[in-house]
């Protein structure tokens, strides 16, 4: 690998670590350790250019993790663990923090928000967007009507889906096209697919959910015009008058009522 590529690595790996939770001067010094194996602070220090102050409250903390191993010779040396045992720690760390803040905020006081809400909420990016749908489906405990185009539909969907007809809700799906009814009806047979006033796909709407007849999340894809991509917008509304809610609901319980007769 060329001088410049290895600096680019590094410096990636680097970013990286400190994504992870490090300290540059940590993420510095352990990226350094593992290219030249054991050296002492002035050694990391000429190799990254690390101050060699910072090399020594570095190497403690990466010793506390289990990183790193000290030689008490004069001067110290350091040497650290391999890259596997490295990656399997951090994984570990990781999920003890996240197991640490998922039972935090179970203890932590939270007012619920209202359930009768006035005006909209705004939610970009498809990630967001999708994990709200995602919320309100699990939250539901009668009936949704779901329409989406079909590259928004994945597996993980239908399992959403799926679960939530497991669980008796009234499942209406709509927007579709004719390639994805086969997926639909295999994944969850139990749903009502019906045809919408207008082609969905043709528009630049997204997705559109309405849940229990009190929550309605509708979105829109944006093409961004300095990098061309589709980006997604939805807002939402809660509360069985919530005008949001209302409107959606009027919409589709009547065409509803008319696919069925």
């Amino acid at each position: 690998m060329s001088g410049n590529a290895d600096e680019r690595l590094r410096a990636e790996l680097s970013d990286d670590l400190m994504e992870l939770g490090l300290t540059e001067y940590e993420a510095r010094t352990l990226v350094t350790l593992v290219g030249i194996g054991t050296g002492t602070a002035k050694d990391i220090a000429d190799a990254d250019g690390v101050p060699r102050t910072r090399v020594y409250d570095a190497v403690e903390t990466l010793q506390s993790m289990g990183l790193v191993d000290v030689q008490y010779a004069t001067p110290q040396r350091y040497t650290v663990i391999s890259r596997d045992s490295i990656v399997s720690k951090l994984d570990l760390s990781r999920k003890n923090t996240i197991d640490e803040i998922a039972e935090k905020l179970e203890r932590l006081d939270t007012t619920e928000p209202a359930t009768e809400q006035f005006g909209t909420w705004t939610v970009s990016g498809h990630d967001a967007v999708n994990q709200r749908v995602r919320e309100f489906v699990d939250e539901a405990d009668d009936e949704l009507i779901y329409l989406t185009v079909d590259e928004y539909l994945t597996e993980d969907d239908l399992d959403e889906l799926r679960n939530a007809a497991d669980r008796g809700l009234d499942i209406y799906i709509g927007g579709i096209s004719d390639d994805v009814r086969d997926r639909i009806q295999h994944a969850v047979p139990s749903a009502t697919l019906f045809e919408t006033l207008w082609e969905w796909a043709d528009t630049p709407a997204g997705t559109l959910l309405i849940t229990d007849k009190r929550t309605a999340l509708v979105s829109v894809r944006v093409e961004e015009v300095a990098t061309e991509d589709i980006e997604e917008v939805a807002i939402w509304g809660t509360g069985h008058r919530n005008s949001l809610v209302v409107v959606l609901r009027a919409i589709f319980t009547w065409q509803l009522e008319t696919h069925d007769e």
